[in-house]
Parts: C-alpha cells; sequence; structure tokens
C-alpha cells in the first residue's frame, strides 16, 4: 500500500523543510506557506535563467526507500531534511511516467512532471550526498534519485497516513527527466 509517511514545507528559501502535521496543496500554484509555491518558477536557479517559465516543481516528492538507502550508507537524512514537501512509502516514485497522477488523500491530485535533478547544495549539507543520490544504469546513463517533482491539478489537505492511488497516463508513457 502507498502512504504518505511525512509533509513538510518551509516559508524560506532554506534546504532542508520542517515537517508539520499537514500541508495544504494549491492547484496551478504549489504548498501554501512553501517559498516554491507558485505559476512561475521560484527555484532561485532557474529563476536567474527565466523567471517567467512555468513553474514545474511545485511540490517534491521523495521515497523513504531512498532516505533507508543513504542512513544505510552512514548519511545523517531523514524526512524533510532533503527539502522535500512530501515524503512516501511504499512506491517507486522514480519508475512513474511523465505525466502519472498521484492522489492523495481525500481531493489532492499532483501531476509528476520530472526528476529532481540533484545539485551542489546536496553536498553543502552533507558531504558525498550528491553522488550518492546519483548512479549509472548499464549503458552509462545517469540515474537521478533524489526524487520527483509535479504540480497540483487538484487542491487539498495532505497528511501523513493519507493513501496515494496512482493513475498513469495513456500509453505510450513518457520517461521521466530532469525538470
Amino acid at each position: 500500500m502507498s502512504n504518505v509517511l511525512s509533509v513538510s514545507k518551509s516559508s524560506k528559501h532554506s534546504f532542508s523543510k520542517e515537517i508539520v502535521d499537514s500541508i495544504v496543496l494549491i492547484q496551478g500554484e504549489g504548498v501554501e506557506g512553501d517559498a516554491h509555491k507558485g505559476v512561475t518558477v521560484k527555484h532561485r536557479s532557474r529563476v536567474k535563467v527565466d523567471p517567467t517559465q512555468p513553474n514545474l516543481r511545485q511540490v517534491h516528492l521523495i521515497h523513504s526507500e531512498l532516505i533507508s538507502e543513504l542512513q544505510a550508507k552512514g548519511f545523517k537524512v531523514h524526512p524533510a531534511s532533503m527539502g522535500e514537501n512530501i515524503t512516501t512509502t511504499g512506491i517507486k516514485l522514480l519508475d512513474l511516467p511523465t505525466g502519472a497522477v498521484l492522489k492523495i488523500g481525500k481531493d489532492a491530485e499532483i501531476e509528476i512532471t520530472g526528476l529532481r535533478n540533484p545539485c551542489a547544495q546536496l553536498d553543502n549539507y552533507q558531504k558525498g550526498l550528491t553522488s550518492a543520490v546519483l548512479d549509472k544504469d548499464a549503458e552509462g546513463n545517469v540515474i537521478r534519485k533524489a526524487g520527483v517533482m509535479g504540480i497540483i491539478v487538484k487542491g487539498g489537505e495532505v497528511a501523513a497516513d493519507d493513501s496515494i492511488k496512482i493513475l498513469l497516463p495513456p500509453k505510450p508513457y513518457k520517461r521521466l527527466e530532469k525538470v
């Protein structure tokens, strides 16, 4: 069964977020009270390039299985420490296709737009973390494991223990790429 393990937000552009009892997702904008909420990009690096581009990173999700994997390698990480808004359990986020919709709790729906591109902020948080969330497949292609990004297609409140239902887009599926 796929569930929400925890939810978090930060009103500042801080790397880690604060775990809260619940978050409110605003359709087309993101997490209420979070610095990355907005119709256009809010991530500083993307704002520098073009502040008018659409915000495909309204919400960040990480699977708890990644956190467990990193802890087993000696990293001191926990839900919200890598900046995600929603920490999931029992769902293979990285295997979802672009356009998959996650129905969470009673009302909320998040459309998955792509992969989080790990950046140097991870190493600023903990040395070696960036390379720990990157891998390569048999053909030498980079595998990004730092979670997925999405947009809010239907608003609603999300809290720990909420169930997650996956709605797949029509085939053919498009692999997730960095956004």
